[in-house]
């Protein structure tokens, strides 16, 4: 079991409303009063809101809805997502936290969250935990104008707890817990789905052994949650007791033994299932050039298909290949096969997605020779000189420097693609 070294202390940092509120500082208006919403209002009015800002919220409209579900009778500014401003000032942010905390005690959660260890800070700075806190979210209020949240606790997972269910509803935006405060406030809370890591799907299970908050999962016999849960049953015992191991020097040693690459896409209209075979292509080449980057090669392919009608459950499935490989010649094929081989032939299709998993680093592959290892070598050889030098065109002049012809058809997607980021407009 994990337990908890009560003389450290953690932050975690939350950015209010992030988007909304990057969007309301360069209008130089508040969020809190501008009932602002993010979102591409370009794909009509069943576009997602990406973010709305505090004002909107008070209102009672929920983040990430479609923009047709706001009542009309709110008035609201919409503003097109840009991704690229976002990381931009996300790393203005992180800055501004590196003018005071070392990069060896921060680690970088998401685009608009950061956890913090703050041990040694406390002394340095001679300021308590809520202190320091608030000494860095006016740091970043000056420097950026966006409002920030604070977490405190004695361990990553009390700090982000403290963030989710008390930093957000505190006068100054700032929540401290430690194991005694954590069974105070926290063990009865429900839904238990508002804790950090417990989805619908952990929760419904829990509710066969009448556990319906982190108290009732101590009440319940450890066996029975590792036969449910297996070895993920030791990090819900020891959340539901306070308590957590991990550090962020652990997070900042960890290296993952398996990597994937992966690329989805939310087609802009319903495609037949003979279109859709083009952005599948296109998806193939632009993972196949990432394979290329980072000199991995892959052997298990999968594909997932969503379809424009929403009671139609999705499909998809995965296969291994004979051997490990990179090349598009090989990859694209066997892609396009098992599309063909889990598509529904006679349903419009908006949802595609492509993973290439279980990589390998190329130098790590054993060659295996045979009569015609010659031909098939040099036939290779060929095909990355091409893809090495699509590669280099890209990153000098640009993604779409360089397309296949078959991307210029009204099927395809990867020109438009190669705009955004994240999926989003990249202005």
């Amino acid at each position: 079991m994990g337990s908890t070294d009560t003389s450290r202390m953690y932050m975690c940092i939350d950015l209010k409303s992030f988007y909304a509120s990057v969007e309301c500082a360069d209008l130089g208006v508040d969020p809190f009063t501008t009932p602002l919403v993010v979102s591409d209002n370009s794909r009509g009015k069943g576009a997602i809101t990406l973010a709305i800002s505090p004002a909107l919220k008070k209102l009672g409209v929920k983040n990430r809805s479609r923009l047709f579900q706001i009542p009309p009778h709110i008035e609201y500014i919409t503003v097109k997502p840009h991704m690229k401003r976002y990381m931009q000032v996300s790393a203005q942010i992180y800055g501004t936290l590196l003018e005071y905390i070392s990069p060896e005690d921060i680690h970088v959660y998401s685009i608009d969250e950061y956890f913090i260890d703050i041990t040694s800070y406390t002394k340095l700075y001679k300021k308590t935990p809520h202190q320091l806190a608030q000494m860095l979210l006016d740091a970043v209020l000056e420097a950026t104008h966006i409002y920030a949240t604070v977490g405190i606790g004695t361990n990553l997972f009390l700090a982000k707890i403290a963030l989710d269910i008390l930093a957000k509803h505190a006068s100054d935006f700032i929540g401290y817990l430690d194991e005694n405060l954590f069974k105070e406030h926290i063990w009865h809370h429900q839904p238990i789905t508002d804790i950090w890591q417990i989805g619908s799907g952990i929760a419904n299970r829990l509710r066969k052994f009448g556990a319906f908050d982190l108290h009732g999962i101590t009440q319940v016999p450890e066996y029975k949650l590792y036969k449910e849960f297996g070895v993920n049953a030791e990090l819900l015992i020891d959340h539901a007791w306070g308590r957590e191991s991990c550090t962020i020097s652990d997070i900042h040693a960890y290296r993952p033994s398996k990597h994937s690459l992966s690329q989805s896409q939310i087609l802009l209209r319903n495609y037949t299932a003979d279109e859709a075979r083009l952005p599948m292509r296109e998806m193939v080449e632009s993972l196949v050039l990432e394979l290329l980057q980072i000199k991995a090669v892959t052997k298990c392919i999968h594909v997932h298909i969503g379809y424009a009608a929403e009671d139609l459950k999705s499909t998809g499935g995965s296969r291994t290949l004979a051997h490990y490989t990179d090349s598009f010649q090989e990859l694209c094929p066997a892609v396009l096969s098992l599309f063909d081989k889990y598509k529904r032939p006679h349903e419009l299709i908006r949802r595609i997605a492509v993973s290439f998993e279980e990589l390998v680093n190329k130098s790590a592959v054993p060659t295996e020779m045979d009569l015609f290892s010659d031909a098939l070598d040099e036939t290779e050889e060929k095909e990355e000189h091409i893809q090495q030098a699509m590669l280099n065109i890209k990153g000098r002049f640009g993604k779409n420097a360089i397309l296949r012809a078959s991307s210029l058809q009204e099927e395809g997607t990867m020109q438009f693609r190669n705009t955004l980021v994240g999926g989003h407009n990249g202005e």
